[in-house]
């Protein structure tokens, strides 16, 4: 089977890299000349709102699938009726604009922080007035990584959060005082058969994640059960098909919904050591039609970010328990260059093996 993907990222590399083992040969589509994913399988060099390029993508294909959620709505319109876009385009629109998604997630019962709409100065000083500060000032569209977001704590900085704005479309957020960070992915294929990984353990350091802990340790059955009733909500309603991942704040025994990703995600990669099928290898099969595999963990897992620099082989795999994946990209500040997984039995160890590791690309 052949599998068309947008963008050629580390994502789309480990796309790819899943589907040889099931016999799936993917096609990429990326305007990048040289990609993470052009070092394992075939790349087309093109700008995805080109119709002759995206046309040269589907020749001979099963489905299409892509690896970030700003994919031009108008790609995927080109796309849908030729060969099978999975996910499909409702999941698209709701995860690109963060008012639409804040929405979608209040009108399916899914608690969120307070949020108003601030496309004006006006309106942002009465979203303030409704949300309260502190607060974060998010642009709706694009961003990530902390990327386009602003801290408002006092009124007076109500007029400078909306200069740093840049006259986009806005959404003003409650500043969550969060005990930590967590997500869940999930899987849905064409059938509706569904299957859930356990809810992980997030850090970050200014907007960027780098490190995951899988499963989350004293999170409790009620709240795991409700982190997957809400995912499986999501994957329904939106007719999902392919992995989906939902961020979350926990704060005082309640669980909010930050945003989802409708791609594999980053904070998923542990499953490729620690889980019985991985995030990436789920995915293959769903878009392409194929029963679901295991989502049950082998023992526990960490995952930690490279991130700007790159240790060498050795550094890493002298540590036990380790699994080393890099990504074939020039090292820069703040760019992802690749990731380690921890994976033993006992927690502890995971634990203390990634406190050994942290730090080895010099930034974390």
């Amino acid at each position: 089977m052949r599998l068309g993907i947008l963008g050629a990222g580390q994502l789309g590399r480990m796309i790819a890299l899943a589907g040889y083992p099931l016999g799936v040969r993917c096609q990429l589509l990326d305007p990048a000349p040289d990609t993470s994913a052009s070092q394992v399988a075939s790349v087309i060099s093109g700008r995805y709102d080109d119709p002759d390029m995206l046309d040269r993508l589907v020749t001979r294909l099963d489905a299409v699938t892509y690896e970030f959620e700003n994919v031009d709505i108008a790609a995927v319109e080109h796309l849908d009726g030729r060969v099978p876009v999975r996910p499909g385009r409702r999941a698209l629109e709701v995860a690109q604009d963060r008012l639409a998604e804040k929405s979608f997630f209040q009108d399916h019962d899914i608690e969120t922080p307070a949020f108003a709409p601030a496309d004006t100065l006006d309106e942002l000083r009465s979203a303030v007035a409704h949300v309260g500060l502190p607060a974060v000032l998010k642009t709706r569209r694009l961003g990530y990584d902390g990327k386009g977001q602003v801290v408002l704590r006092e009124e007076v900085d109500i007029e400078r959060a909306w200069e740093l704005g840049g006259g986009v479309p806005l959404i003003l957020e409650a500043f969550v005082p969060f005990e930590r960070e967590l997500s869940v992915l999930a899987v849905r294929g064409v059938d509706g058969d569904m299957g859930c990984y356990p809810v992980v353990e997030n850090h970050h350091v200014e907007g960027i994640l780098t490190r995951s802990y899988a499963p989350a340790s004293d999170l409790g059955p009620e709240l795991e059960e409700r982190a997957r009733s809400y995912v499986r909500r999501l994957l329904t309603d939106l007719d999902y098909v392919g992995v989906l991942a939902l961020e979350l704040f926990q704060a005082e025994g309640r669980l909010l919904a930050n945003e989802i990703a409708p791609r594999v995600h980053n904070s998923g990669h542990w499953t490729i050591e620690g889980a019985e099928t991985s995030q990436f290898e789920n995915h293959v099969r769903a878009v392409l039609g194929m029963p679901l595999g295991s989502t049950s963990m082998r023992g526990h897992a960490a995952m930690v970010n490279l991130i700007g620099a790159l240790p060498t082989a050795d550094q890493v795999l002298a540590h036990p328990h380790t699994h080393l994946h890099l990504y074939g990209k020039e090292p820069r500040p703040g760019r992802k260059v690749g990731h380690v997984t921890v994976r033993h039995d006992d927690p502890e160890v995971v634990r203390r093996t990634v406190e050994r590791i942290r730090g080895l690309d010099g930034t974390l």
